[in-house]
């Protein structure tokens, strides 16, 4: 078998088989193939496009390319969620310990964030001494003795998917649905859990900006996941505007603990309690997702879910305290608030506009080696269909350097569009592929 041969018939718009695709990616994560040929295969697919018996292939291949998490010693279904990105997007905060708190184990990995979409991991060190370097020892310990642990992901673990992506990154072979769907399932599928939910974001501040490709991106994850024997559901979810009101880890976290009191943001609770209660679902401890919903609100109202975030905290190295006293988290040296030109009606809010202010403020970082100032961000008081008047105040910017939180001031002040008109509201739940 030559990789020559390979290129040249998926170039010609072939079928490649299994035991093609096993050859190509085992060889590309040896160092046997090299950057070149796997470049012209990736144009190749970019170009000819793969069937899903194929996309599948791929995926197994990537996900078997290094170490596969092994959670059998997990007692119960192993459930994860993961989450295509977008601006303000902090459930897993509150979504994984209110799911924990009714009894389903979550086992999850979680990224840190790179530009303006922010990372799981990067919020959870908000809480002094947390930390998500565990060994996977203690990762298995932590999920069943309190049904919740998160880790960083290894380096053995999907390999291919690293390498591949990084060749993707600079050769505008990035933008396909068969090599996006694999590089996210490969992972998911490596760390081992029994039950996978999706949140494909769609909208100006996600990767998917048209609802039809959010949509095209989640059928092709559920036929992944449910041709590698897994249980998986997607939820196609409104990203044309921020997610809750908080953007920036520290204040997310706040936003989040809010949350878990029963006092959060309206868009950000129906979001968590949609994914949950098909989490619950998938674990098999409810019926419905009505009866998950239901179940989910009560862990709420009793304090359970916020107990759960607490003890979560605790048992990878953090400062518990914080969640029951959040003005312990990081803060701002620096306010600034931005107020409204005019009267009239947020016709639109730019979604990744107000990323891109709080990658400015210290929130995010620019390259993987930036260091994200935990207390930078922005809390928004007014979004898309609100009326305000001229020197209202729309949102107020945080962080520690003056010319920074001017600069992102200005840019934020021109990402609301303020008009006559007042647009009416879209559905957080986009729809749902199962």
């Amino acid at each position: 078998m030559r990789m020559y041969d390979l290129i040249i018939k998926k170039r010609n718009g072939g079928i490649l088989a299994r035991e093609e695709i096993d050859y190509m990616i085992n060889g590309y994560t040896k160092g046997e193939i090299p950057d070149y040929q796997m470049s012209a295969m990736m144009m190749a697919i970019y170009f000819k496009g793969m069937n899903r018996e194929e996309t599948l292939d791929l995926t197994m291949a990537m996900a078997h390319s290094g170490e596969m998490l092994d959670l059998s010693t997990v007692k119960g279904i192993k459930t994860d969620k993961h989450s295509t990105g977008g601006v303000g997007d902090k459930t897993s905060l509150a979504l994984a310990p209110m799911v924990a708190a009714c009894g389903v184990k979550i086992a999850k990995m979680s990224g840190r964030g790179l530009g303006h979409t922010g990372g799981t991991i990067d919020k959870l060190e908000s809480f002094q001494g947390f930390t998500t370097g565990i060994t996977t020892e203690q990762f298995i310990r932590n999920v069943n003795e309190i049904g919740l642990a998160i880790m960083g992901q290894t380096k053995d673990l999907a390999p291919a998917d690293k390498k591949l992506y990084a060749l993707r990154d600079v050769t505008a072979t990035v933008d396909n649905m068969s090599l996006i769907a694999s590089s996210i399932m490969s992972k998911k599928l490596a760390a081992g859990a029994d039950a996978i939910v999706l949140d494909v974001k769609a909208g100006s501040g996600a990767f998917m900006k048209k609802q039809e490709d959010a949509f095209a991106l989640a059928e092709e994850m559920v036929c992944i996941g449910r041709g590698a024997g897994r249980n998986t559901i997607a939820v196609v979810s409104d990203m044309d505007q921020p997610l809750g009101f908080a953007v920036g880890n520290a204040l997310e976290v706040k936003e989040a603990i809010a949350t878990l009191k029963g006092e959060g943001p309206e868009d950000f609770t129906e979001l968590c309690l949609t994914l949950g209660s098909f989490m619950l679902l998938l674990g098999g401890a409810v019926q419905s997702e009505e009866e998950g919903q239901r179940m989910l609100r009560q862990v709420i109202s009793d304090g359970r879910a916020l107990d759960k975030l607490a003890q979560f905290v605790r048992a990878q190295g953090g400062n518990e305290k914080m969640v029951y006293q959040p003005e312990l988290l990081p803060k701002a040296e620096l306010s600034y608030p931005v107020y409204a030109s005019e009267d009239g009606y947020i016709e639109r809010l730019v979604c990744d506009e107000v990323g891109m202010c709080s990658l400015i403020l210290g929130g995010g970082r620019e390259t993987k080696e930036s260091v994200i100032d935990l207390s930078a961000g922005i809390v928004l008081n007014k979004k898309t269909g609100a009326y305000v008047q001229k020197g209202e105040v729309l949102a107020t910017l945080y962080g520690s350097c003056q010319d920074k939180i001017e600069a992102a001031g200005r840019r934020l002040a021109k990402a609301y569009q303020i008009g006559e008109q007042k647009k009416k509201k879209g559905p957080m739940i986009i729809g749902v592929v199962k």
